[in-house]
């Protein structure tokens, strides 16, 4: 009982009213080994660990309950999850039989025969399992449109190119951008006229971010031996999404002729593990990781070279803070191509960063930089950010400069390289060149809300141009209302102003929101002071003394305040 105790913190009668109501059905009472505390407290801890996304360790926790699924519809599925989230496609598969067999299949366990048998190219076989999984129960829209979906894709060979586009028209029109997604896909299986018509219809729409299809677009071309317009097109491409790492990744492997990513629109399986990859990217974004992970790793199943797709599931393992599994998957990703070695290096470093190991991570990120064979300005502006961002303000300087010399005002990264700079040269006590940069990166784009800050904060802490940082920040407040930040400065402002009453006001809001900040509650105690309540300003102060954040100097200037008031 101990790990789910751990992990739940409840009590012992908590877990024991639980068991007794899960556990009290007639066909429970009939399967007497369940019934012991070990199977049990086994039993919540698998799920207790599934829903944390520690697949392998459910996995075992769940592997020794064989026959529960005869009466309990949810251990099926729970135990379905552990196995394809923790790599045991074959086990999966076989439970998949088994709950056949027993009449006890589900949406989920048809979706993983079906796909067991589309890799193995049996498509009748698999377009029966698919057509049972469209008429099961599911959890979501998104889980019955995409057993369509598998079905329509299972069936192409028994079809033409009229009658399966016509049967895509017939899947449900909420989901009309994986529809079109699809037509695309469909008529490059076929290899129809109007495949590179309808390539450039989805990458000309405003609307939608289609950008990672120009990968695809430019993959249909190099098959076709348009070599040449598949550079041009993932150049051009490029220009409007720099830090796309697909496109990265394949303009170098069609710079060098290697081959970072296996995909083919003529075969399904490709083309299938893409869609599952859209319908996996779909949960990640509303935070439902068990289920965008299940199909996720479907889609490795189908595609294991597409190696594009560990970054999803990295990124939904750093989520929930598995740092140790997310961080195998960017240490094998670095294998892979630069653009791929360069940001999973990034992302290494992030982790570490978290893990409190800033030297390694340091360490990492440079050696990562100074390997790149091509170092361009958006690789070197990130590096220069993360230098910044942990305390190596004086070298990334250097290497904002070198960006400063290679761009003008109007490249879409002026302002964040003259702002990242300005803030650096102002960390090291160079004022004046971090003015200029500040003013700079303004002048390029005037409605950046943090910059105004920044800047107006600076002013405000060395005693000049009160007047001016108040109506700054007002226009900062307006462009992002409830910033904590913002409303702290625009608040310290009016203190400054003398401005006590309004400037309460302002300072209680940021207290507010940001409970924890130590300079937060240093401002709103001396307001508090001015405003005739010494007690509640010395309860502020003395919390600022408890917090671990709070800086030094500031511990010190509030223990003077604590004696003398202000």
């Amino acid at each position: 009982m101990s790990i789910l105790k751990r992990y739940l913190k409840i009590t012992d009668l908590t877990i024991f009213v639980i068991v007794f109501i899960f556990f009290s059905t007639p066909e429970a009472r009939s399967l007497d080994k369940y019934n012991k505390a070990n199977n049990i407290a086994g039993y919540f801890s698998g799920i207790v660990l599934l829903n944390e996304s520690k697949y392998s360790e459910s996995y075992k926790y769940l592997k020794s309950l064989d026959g529960l699924e005869k009466i309990h519809s949810t251990f099926s599925l729970k135990y379905l999850y552990s196995l394809i989230n923790s790599g045991n496609f074959k086990e999966a598969y076989n439970f998949s039989r088994k709950l056949e067999k027993k009449n006890k299949k589900s949406l989920e366990s048809d979706l993983v025969i079906g796909i067991y048998y589309l890799k193995n190219s049996n498509f009748e076989i698999s377009k029966k399992y698919f057509a049972s999984a469209i008429n099961r129960k599911s959890r979501s829209m998104l889980d019955s449109y995409m057993a369509s979906t598998l079905f329509l894709w299972s069936n192409l060979n028994s079809e033409t190119p009229e009658v399966s586009i016509s049967n895509l028209d017939k899947l449900d029109d909420r989901f009309e951008n994986l529809k079109r997604i699809q037509n695309v896909f469909l008529n490059c299986f076929y290899k129809t006229s109007n495949t590179e018509i309808l390539f450039k219809d989805l990458l000309i729409d405003q609307k939608t971010d289609f950008s990672r299809y120009n990968y695809f677009y430019a993959k249909y071309l190099s098959s076709i031996g348009k070599i040449e317009k598949a550079k041009k097109i993932i150049k051009e491409s490029l220009t409007k999404y720099p830090r796309n790492l697909l496109l990265n990744q394949y303009l170098a492997d069609l710079e060098n002729s290697k081959n970072s990513f296996n995909f083919s629109c003529e075969n399904e399986k490709d083309v299938v593990a893409e869609l599952m990859y859209i319908t996996a990217n779909a949960l990640s974004s509303q935070s439902i990781y068990p289920s965008s992970n299940f199909y996720l790793n479907l889609t490795k199943y189908l595609n294991k070279d597409f190696h594009a797709y560990d970054t999803l599931l990295a990124e939904n393992l750093y989520k929930i803070n598995d740092f140790k599994n997310a961080k195998k998957i960017y240490e094998k990703l670095t294998y892979h191509g630069d653009a791929l070695s360069w940001y999973s290096n990034k992302q290494i470093s992030r982790i570490l960063i978290k893990e409190e190991k800033k030297t390694d991570a340091l360490n990492i990120l440079k050696d990562s930089y100074n390997k790149l064979t091509n170092k361009g300005i958006y690789e070197t502006f990130d590096y220069a950010e993360f230098l910044k961002n942990n305390e190596e303000f004086e070298k990334s300087i250097i290497y904002y400069s070198q960006i400063l010399n290679n761009i003008d005002s109007k490249h879409p990264l002026y302002p964040d390289v003259t702002d990242g700079r300005g803030v650096a040269y102002e960390r090291i006590g160079k004022w004046d060149k971090a003015e200029k940069d500040l003013l700079a990166s303004l002048e390029a784009s005037p409605d950046q809300a943090y910059v105004i800050n920044y800047l107006a904060y600076s002013w405000i802490e060395q005693g000049i141009k009160i007047e001016k940082s108040l109506e700054m920040l007002e226009k900062a407040n307006n462009l992002r209302s409830n910033d904590p930040y913002i409303i702290d400065s625009l608040g310290w402002a009016l203190f400054k102003l003398k401005r006590f009453k309004e400037s309460k006001d302002y300072l209680q809001l940021a207290v507010k929101l940001m409970p924890a900040d130590p300079i937060v509650n240093d401002h709103y105690g001396d307001v508090l002071w001015k405003n005739g309540k010494e007690i509640q300003a010395r309860y502020y102060w003395s919390y600022v003394l408890g917090l671990e954040e709070a800086e030094k100097d500031l511990k010190d200037l509030v223990q003077q305040k604590l004696i003398k008031g202000l």
